[in-house]
C-alpha cells in the first residue's frame, strides 16, 4: 500500500510475478492516487485478499503456483464483487473469451500502455464495485456463494457436489448469455466439445431446480448453455 494514500481511494491489487511490470504499474497509478498492494502469486494474492477490502485486480494470467483463468473463476465462485482486469502475454481468442466468461471484467495483452490500463480502471471503478456477494437470486431460488449451496422457494436446501455448484455458479455469473461448454468446465476444456457427463450435469441441475429447471437452464445451439434469468447479488 502507498504511504499517505488517502482512506477512502480505491484500492488496487497489483497481481503479477514480474517484479519489473508491478513496479511499472504501480508508479503509473500511484500517480492516480489510489492505495496500492501488490502480489507475485496465488498465494500472495489470497493473502492480500484476507488482510483488506480490494476494490480491483490487476491479475496475471501465468502465475507461478497457480493460472489466473481458475483463480478469477474461484474468486467468483467465491464472491469477490470486485473487478477484475487480466493482464497477460496470452493473445489467443479463447483465452480472451475464457477470461470474461469466467468472471473478468476486462481483458488487457502485454506488452501494453500503462495509460490504457489506467483509463481501463477508471471506467471499472466508475461502474462501482460494491462488496462481496453472498447470494445470488435467480427467478424463485438463490444460490449461497459462501456455504455453496442451494436455496429453493421456501429456504429448503438443495444439495449440490462441487462440480454442479461450480457450473451452476458460472451459469449465474453469466446470467443472460450463452456459456460455451469449455467455459462451463475448463479444466476439460480440451475434450469439452465430446464430454457427455456436461450434459448430465447439466440434467442434473434442471432436476434439482424443479419446476423452473426447464426455463432456466436452456441449450443455445451452437453456443452451449445459459441462464434465462435475471440475476442479482447480494
Amino acid at each position: 500500500m502507498m504511504p499517505g494514500a488517502a482512506a477512502d481511494r480505491p484500492h488496487l491489487l497489483i497481481a503479477d510475478d514480474d517484479p519489473d511490470i508491478r513496479d511499472l504499474v504501480a508508479a503509473q497509478l500511484a500517480r492516480e492516487g489510489y492505495r496500492l498492494s501488490a502480489a507475485g502469486d496465488v498465494a500472495g494474492i489470497r493473502a492480500a485478499l484476507a488482510a483488506a477490502a480490494i476494490d480491483l485486480i490487476v491479475l496475471d494470467l501465468g502465475l507461478p503456483d497457480g493460472d489466473g483463468l481458475m483463480l478469477c473463476r474461484e474468486l467468483r465462485a467465491e464472491g469477490y464483487g470486485g473487478a477484475i482486469i487480466m493482464v497477460t502475454a496470452r493473445d489467443s481468442a479463447i483465452d480472451r473469451v475464457l477470461g470474461l466468461e469466467l468472471g473478468a471484467d476486462d481483458y488487457l495483452t502485454k506488452p501494453f500502455e500503462p495509460r490504457e490500463l489506467t483509463a481501463r480502471i477508471r471506467n471499472l471503478l466508475r461502474r462501482g464495485t460494491g462488496t462481496p456477494a453472498r447470494i445470488a437470486t435467480f427467478g424463485r431460488w438463490r444460490l449461497d456463494l459462501v456455504k455453496r449451496r442451494l436455496l429453493a422457494p421456501g429456504d429448503n436446501v438443495v444439495m449440490l457436489s462441487t462440480a454442479e455448484f461450480d457450473m451452476l455458479s458460472r451459469l449465474v455469473h453469466a446470467a443472460g448469455r450463452p456459456l460455451s461448454r469449455e467455459a462451463l468446465v475448463p479444466t476439460r476444456a480440451a475434450t469439452a466439445a465430446f464430454d457427455r457427463t456436461i450434459d448430465n450435469q447439466i440434467s442434473r441441475l434442471r432436476q434439482k431446480l424443479k419446476p423452473d429447471g426447464d426455463d432456466l437452464i436452456l441449450t443455445v445451439r451452437g453456443q452451449g448453455y445459459m441462464l434465462a434469468a435475471t440475476t442479482t447479488f447480494a
